[in-house]
């Protein structure tokens, strides 16, 4: 952890700070700001992407965090551990064709905790978090919800799970639109919950994580959208467009699917009322005049190093405090 600079750079050591995330990355831009602000930092994971698989509990995007936060990560793959070998997969193939989805060897023993204490009754914030702490983890990781919420795909061909979509057809069939299941009754982890209730929130960050597949299952949770629309301390999302491509993953293609522009005003524009400011890349910022209802602010966001991580990270904090500046 870096201690608060003597410039004042990173806010003072009692404010605290929220960032909604999903898989990669967002999970960069994470762990820039809790190279920042370590303890202070509380990561509110997506589980839309979670599901069963051979009897198994798995949880991409938390594994995602957690990988990346302890330094665990491959950052050849971009998933997944580093140093990973494959002998179970090899195995699996001998007698099944459920191959789709890698499991390391390594990665499995997680998966085989993880659904071994939620059978015993552990709610999966509690288990999150107490593997957040073996494996060294200062910021706080917690799911959205402990309730089960699960993103399907509606496409022509008729609703898939959204690992069925992600994983085994790569994203190929145009998405019409997204589902949450169980979403609507969801409700906020208390650790999230209490995040947001405390009086040391100095801020709060969509991380650059797809809108749709990543952020919006957190945000279709009525009392996490609330929390969020009612915050009283700046809130500003960091744009996972560059130049109106996808650094990573699906977003563009889903983004032109639905007829939405890749645009930074469209980013902004689909968290309109949820958001204060805007960072968009340095690439993009002649559309720093596009009206986008909120501050813009243009920073090096393709994150390739622990040291763009942290810039970013820095960059967004000193935004939130020029936005918090002008509040009333």
């Amino acid at each position: 952890m870096i201690d608060d600079s003597p410039d004042g750079s990173v806010p003072g050591g009692d404010a605290t700070y929220i960032a909604l995330c999903g898989g990669v990355g967002g999970s960069k831009l994470a762990a820039g700001l809790q190279a920042l602000l370590g303890r202070r930092l509380t990561v509110v994971v997506n589980v839309g992407d979670d599901f069963d698989h051979l009897g198994l509990r798995i949880c991409p995007d938390i594994d995602t965090v957690l990988y990346r936060l302890s330094g665990l990560n491959d950052e050849q793959r971009g998933w997944g551990r580093a140093d990973e070998s494959w002998q179970f997969m090899r195995a699996l193939g001998q007698f099944s064709e459920e191959t789709w989805f890698q499991l390391g060897d390594l990665d499995v023993a997680l998966h085989v905790v993880r659904t071994h204490r939620q059978a015993a009754g552990y709610a999966l914030a509690e288990i999150t978090m107490d593997m957040a702490d073996r494996l060294g983890i200062d910021a706080r990781v917690v799911p959205a919800t402990d309730d089960a919420v699960r993103t399907k795909v509606v496409c022509q061909e008729g609703v898939l799970d959204f690992q069925r979509y992600f994983v085994e057809r790569r994203c190929e069939p145009p998405i019409e639109r997204l589902v949450f299941e169980g979403a609507a009754d969801a409700r906020p982890t208390p650790a999230a919950e209490a995040a947001f209730a405390a009086d040391s929130l100095a801020g709060i960050v969509i991380c650059p994580s797809n809108p749709y597949l990543s952020i919006d299952p957190i945000l279709a949770i009525p009392r996490l959208r609330a929390l969020l629309a009612e915050r009283r301390v700046p809130a500003v999302a960091v744009s996972p467009i560059i130049d109106g491509k996808a650094v990573k993953g699906p977003t563009a293609k889903i983004m032109r699917e639905l007829n939405v522009a890749s645009t930074p005003h469209s980013i902004a524009l689909h968290y309109e009322g949820l958001i204060d400011g805007l960072m968009i890349d340095t690439m993009d910022a002649s559309r720093q005049a596009e009206d986008c209802g909120v501050p813009v602010c243009s920073a090096a966001t393709l994150m390739t190093s622990a040291e763009d991580q942290v810039a970013l990270a820095g960059a967004a904090i000193d935004f939130m405090r020029r936005i918090a500046g002008t509040m009333v």
